[in-house]
């Protein structure tokens, strides 16, 4: 179905090749993940599958690409729409239209389907995808989750011979992700159509994919099973951390195939000691907070305190009211009813340096927060606000994501570098407060790593709070002291990460599936657990 011939790529100015005399064919009916680094090249790799690159990117691109037998080189990315269907990694930008049913029909009216089978198709992709309830809501309205699932189901609705998806379920909360996935399994199996991914979270999709392709720093591709490609990469799930952890001597993709061969170490007696949270002085303050938009009501008289120091997760599926919750606790959205106290005052009257000084906020979309023409413009503008000295904000740029270019455009760069670009600036100011959404969207496992460390460095340090807004249950598990659980807009469960995730099945993180009844969450609390029992 696609063939990569010798192909080669680079960006003008670029420092580094993106891809390396890649060679491969990929066969109808194929599921294959594309997997690297953050800014290692994955999104480049989908968009020549569609001749996006470099038809309208630029670049410099030897060797060929064929689609089921036509090459991207002869024709423009228009006349593969019947053919090819991609979800870019920002849905929003793509969005012709305003309401759902109007975007999921668009392609079709343009290329003059009949309005029975446009009809007949919208249906069908509404019920797959779980849309029915938002087809006539404004796609602006919607959470960022549901605008992915969108997305997927515009592309979906065009019967495509080949589904490229670019971080398909980095906004997803992990139930709407199980359900993509599966959607796409089946498109595979039942339809054969040939599916390739890029995706970080990697605990998500392993189990489902046929091969992997593995883009190196350097431009060098690997491609195998997952077996083969995850048995020698340093960018590997929990799972199969946790199978290195303890020697064994084969691994799986799967929770079920793990559990098998860890029978032994979780029949180990071990004694669970409560940690009874330290009272500290309140710093978020909500009390009866009602968000409404029109006659939707977000969120429904919630109360809750979060205190200094604490590093507390915000979690619910999609639409649950996570974004309005730190909106309002950021002062960019005003109740309906209720207060939100920050500090002992109104965030919204903070302005100007107060602000920054106090509150640090990381919206869902970064790249709302820059204006620079450059990334050493973008840091070095944040020194001088912060008053660090020349240099800081690059530095720990280059700490999360290194080899990013100074000189390069921050719209330029891909949505995990532009993401660690905005925490930069954001985490060297020290602000009072920090409030995050969705940060780790586009991060790659050792970015996540560095990035957790720094977070509970700032809380630990500075005593201050940290507030997030997350899908990533991976990263909840290493990083949170508290869960706080939305659903419908109402506070279902308030309590240490541990009692939360390990109540919820859906939510939980792998280690604690594998391992359960065992109450380890991460392959840390297992070493631990095992060294104390030794």
């Amino acid at each position: 179905m696609i063939t990569f011939s010798n192909v080669s790529l680079i960006y003008p100015h670029s420092t580094k090749t993106i891809l390396e005399d890649l060679t491969c064919q990929i066969a109808e009916g194929e599921m294959v993940l594309v997997m690297g680094q953050t800014g290692s090249g994955k999104s480049s790799l989908l968009r020549l599958i569609n001749g996006l690159v470099p038809h309208h990117t630029g670049g410099i691109l030897a060797g060929d690409i064929t689609v089921d037998g036509i090459s991207t080189r002869e024709v423009k990315p228009g006349s593969l729409a019947h053919l090819v269907g991609i979800v870019g990694q920002n849905p929003i930008n793509g969005f012709v239209t305003d309401i759902v049913e109007e975007e999921i029909a668009f392609g079709m009216e343009a290329l003059n389907f009949a309005p029975d089978v446009m009809r007949k198709r919208v249906e069908e992709v509404l019920d797959l995808l779980s849309l029915n309830s938002v087809r006539n809501r404004a796609i602006s309205s919607l959470s960022g989750g549901e605008q992915q699932r969108v997305a997927i189901a515009s592309a979906l609705v065009m019967h495509p011979k080949v589904l490229v998806l670019d971080e398909p379920t980095s906004a997803l909360d992990p139930i709407a992700a199980e359900e993509v996935l599966s959607v796409l399994h089946r498109l595979v199996h039942d339809l054969s159509v040939t599916v390739i991914i890029a995706e970080h979270r990697l605990e998500r999709v392993i189990q489902f994919v046929d091969r992997i392709i593995y883009i190196e720093s350097d431009g060098e591709t690997s491609i195998g099973s997952a077996e083969e490609i995850l048995e020698k990469s340093t960018l590997v799930p929990p799972i199969i951390r946790l199978a290195r952890a303890l020697n064994l001597s084969e691994f799986g993709t799967s929770v079920r195939e793990v559990r098998r061969l860890t029978t032994e170490v979780r029949n180990i007696d071990t004694q669970v000691v409560a940690q009874p949270r330290p009272s500290t002085s309140p710093v978020i303050e909500v009390d009866s907070l009602q968000i409404q938009y029109g006659d939707d009501v977000a969120l429904h008289k919630i109360s809750t305190v979060i205190g200094q120091g604490e590093i507390v997760a915000l979690m619910g599926r999609n639409g649950a009211g996570k974004s309005s919750l730190l909106e309002a606790i950021v002062g960019v959205l005003n109740p309906n009813a209720g207060s939100v106290r920050v500090y002992g005052g109104d965030p919204a009257e903070l302005a100007g340096s107060k602000r920054r000084e106090t509150i640090g906020y990381v919206p869902q979309e970064p790249a709302d927060l820059l204006y620079g023409q450059s990334v050493r413009g973008e840091c070095t503008q944040a020194d001088v606000q912060a008053g660090l000295t020349p240099g800081t904000t690059l530095a720990f740029l280059n700490r999360l994501v290194p080899a990013i270019s100074e000189t390069a455009h921050p719209h330029d760069l891909s949505e995990g570098q532009r993401l660690a670009l905005v925490l930069s600036i954001v985490l060297s100011g020290n602000p009072k407060l920090l409030i995050l959404d969705e940060p780790t969207r586009g991060l790659d496992y050792q970015a996540k790593a560095l990035f957790t460390l720094a977070l509970k460095e700032y809380a630990k340090t500075l005593n201050n709070p940290v507030l997030l807004a997350t899908h990533d249950v991976e990263l909840v598990a290493e990083l949170a002291d508290r869960v706080i659980f939305l659903a419908e807009g109402e506070i279902v469960a308030d309590g240490s990460t541990l009692d939360v995730l390990l109540s919820s099945p859906a939510f939980a993180p792998q280690v604690a599936k594998i391992m359960s009844p065992q109450p380890w969450l991460t392959v840390d609390h297992v070493v631990a657990a095992l060294a104390a029992n030794s």
